[in-house]
């Protein structure tokens, strides 16, 4: 009997990738999770290299998608969420973005160490920069000078730093990374502020300004 075949579409590659994901807590992100994921299916092992030609590097990059799809999905779903200020519409996309990852909460804690081997730094921050282009498209920004790759570059500082606490976070529902990010949006939106306000002065004001507030000559 003919094994079945897994076709192009989003449904089933979201059942082949949450199939693989599964055995990632067990055997990493790795050729064995893979293959495990594919039998369960009843899918023949052999077309691994059809579906992931560069083996787990593949499978990475389409898990980043596919948690990039369900977090756009959710915020989609969310009726008030375009009515929110810029800065609330960032905290929320970023803590649905990790409300999408608490099941595979194993398989991404493994990912951490799985990206920490430098030939696989830029499949991370490839990844980290979709995402994070993704969620201020979400959000409505439509800059294109050097706000665009300043807030994209800040927002990936975020994912990074909320991903170590979340990994970390015992509390309940996890409300200490919730507060954590909370606090790390506010820290960036300050920061964005004082670089807005830097790009409107010359360097001779600023060193000018500088001179006023020390008293020096």
């Amino acid at each position: 009997m003919p094994r079945p075949a897994v076709t192009s579409s989003s449904k089933d590659t979201e059942k082949l990738l949450e199939s693989i994901i599964q055995h990632v807590p067990f055997d990493g992100w790795s050729h064995t999770s893979i293959k495990a994921g594919l039998q369960e299916l009843g899918v023949d092992p052999f077309a691994a290299d059809d579906l992931f030609p560069d083996g787990p590097a593949d499978l990475v990059q389409q898990f980043h998608d596919y948690v990039d799809q369900q977090t756009l999905k959710a915020l989609k779903a969310n009726s008030g969420f375009q009515r929110m200020r810029t800065r609330d519409k960032v905290t929320t996309a970023v803590r649905t973005r990790f409300e999408c990852l608490i099941p595979h909460r194993e398989a991404y804690r493994r990912l951490q160490g799985w990206q920490t081997l430098p030939q696989r730094w830029p499949i991370a921050i490839k990844a980290l920069h979709r995402s994070a282009d993704k969620i201020w498209v979400a959000c409505g920004d439509t800059s294109t000078d050097y706000n665009r790759h300043t807030k994209r570059l800040l927002l990936v500082g975020i994912l990074k730093a909320t991903a170590l606490y979340w990994l970390a976070d015992e509390s309940d529902d996890y409300q200490s990374t919730w507060h954590f990010l909370d606090r790390r949006i506010g820290d960036v939106m300050k920061l964005g502020k004082s670089i807005s306000l830097l790009k409107e002065f010359r360097p001779g004001e600023i060193v000018e300004m500088i001179r006023k507030k020390t008293g020096r000559n």
